[in-house]
């Protein structure tokens, strides 16, 4: 296989082909179910399938299968079959829904206004990760223009992963003759610590998430005629919060909560912390915030390997502008957890559940409304080839050696696929590098740094063993 025209090959197909697509689809505001109670009757997702079935009906390998289901009361599934040349079975792996809007955005940009500037195209969802079905066909396309003869490979698309992944398991199990017995999984959905290099996500946290609600009034009152006889709800959610977190140091006190962590992934984490010269940069800190540690190898185990909490919304409490002098009758917070890649998340979830509402501050009442759960992943070792192959990708593109990384988010579908195929092999990875931000503000995809990835995706799939 010539190297150089492969790249060139894959240059000229995202130039042409994929950047213009990609921009297309940011302008979609296709937000997750989880964030879209509306999302059928709005029409996004099905727009953002219509984009995306004639772009692959334009461009599917010659002898390949559409598989698309609009999956009625359930998001739709998009499916690509390519028939091998030889033996093995690949599975590619994406998802097209997007996270919400958030603030934040600089000026000029936007959720939904692609823009360019420098290497970068910004916008919601092209780095989480709307690329993956176009870069996934354009490394298979490159292969095939020299010749190459493939093992079967499906692409599977799905358009919840940002809800947890619910619709997952029933695709799984509708499409299970089409999907079959995987050899090699490649996911395109994580990230990267640097963009010079390949990156292998090694571990995925899991998460589990709920709405705690606390009433202690049926209508809010006058402050100065209620406080000191009524308890402030907010008071008292902070102390149930108390029961889970050491509000000090962000531990999670909960011994359900917690896992071994393997020697080898402290390793990983220090050969990381060298790579990147223990660099915080990758975050935007507000002028002298200051890590949780500052240990760069303890702070990348902290984001991988340990549980968190984080409050990630809140009902019931007026902005400050329209913040009156009223005893409020509720408080209501989205605790967000995040769980160690072998912590089973209904374990965790069960003992949270149980913490909460057992004796309630004041007799208050307590409520907690669970959304899907998603255990996280720890990656089998990498066979011989496999690994050698990743290696010599990312020296042959990035011209530097390969970096396997723990991952703080959560993918459901690697947890549901190695407990499916326990004997399959994984390249987990993405163009979520330093300041792309996905689910916040300001989220971009570095365009020559997919275009590299995307050859080294092309490089493992040649060196897949017959």
């Amino acid at each position: 296989m010539n190297l150089d025209k492969l790249e060139k090959d894959i240059n000229d197909f995202w130039d042409a082909n994929i950047v213009p697509t990609l921009t297309e689809y940011i302008k979609i505001p296709n937000k997750s179910p989880a964030f879209d109670p509306n999302w059928k009757k709005n029409g996004h997702m099905n727009d953002v399938l219509n984009l995306a079935e004639k772009w692959v009906k334009k461009f599917q390998p010659e002898g390949s299968t559409i598989h698309i289901d609009k999956g009625g009361d359930r998001t739709p599934m998009l499916i690509v079959e390519i028939p091998g040349e030889r033996e093995g079975n690949v599975l590619m792996y994406g998802h097209l829904d997007k996270q919400p809007e958030m603030e934040g955005w600089k000026d000029g940009l936007g959720p939904w206004i692609p823009v360019f500037s420098g290497d970068k195209l910004y916008g919601r969802g092209g780095a989480d990760d709307g690329y993956a079905l176009f870069a996934s066909i354009g490394s298979i396309l490159s292969l095939k223009e020299q010749g190459v003869k493939l093992p079967r490979i499906v692409i599977l698309i799905e358009f919840s992963e940002e809800s947890g992944s619910p619709d997952l398991p029933h695709y799984m199990n509708q499409f299970d003759n089409v999907i079959g017995n995987v050899d090699l999984v490649i996911c395109l959905d994580s990230g990267a610590g640097n963009y010079e290099q390949f990156w292998s996500t090694v571990s995925l946290r899991g998460m589990i998430s709920c709405n705690l609600k606390v009433d202690v009034l049926n209508e809010g009152v006058h402050s100065g005629n209620a406080s000191g006889m009524v308890p402030s709800s907010f008071r008292l959610i902070r102390q149930l919060i108390s029961r889970l977190e050491d509000e000090i140091t962000g531990e999670i006190i909960i011994p359900e909560l917690h896992t071994d962590i393997p020697k080898h992934r402290h390793g990983e984490a220090e050969k990381m912390a060298s790579a990147l010269n223990g660099d915080y940069g990758s975050f935007p800190w507000h002028n002298a915030t200051s890590p949780m540690t500052n240990s760069s190898v303890d702070g990348l185990i902290g984001r991988t390997w340990k549980p968190t909490l984080s409050v990630v919304g809140s009902d019931g409490i007026p902005s400050i502008q329209n913040g009156g002098n009223v005893l409020r009758p509720y408080t209501e917070l989205k605790l967000s957890f995040r769980l160690p890649p072998t912590v089973d998340c209904n374990t965790a979830m069960n003992a949270i559940d149980k913490i909460l509402k057992e004796n309630p501050p004041n007799n208050a009442s307590v409520t907690v409304d669970w959304d899907e759960p998603a255990n996280g992943w720890n990656a089998p070792k990498l066979s011989s080839w496999l690994e050698s192959a990743i290696d010599e990708a990312s020296q042959s593109f990035y011209h530097k050696p390969a970096m396997a990384m723990g991952e703080g988010g959560t993918i459901p579908f690697m947890a549901m696929l190695g407990e499916q195929f326990p004997a399959a092999q994984f390249v987990v990875t993405g163009v979520l590098g330093p300041n792309s931000n996905a689910h916040g503000p300001n989220e971009f995809i570095h365009i020559p740094f997919a275009k590299k990835l995307s050859a080294s995706i092309a490089f493992i799939l040649d060196r897949f063993p017959s």
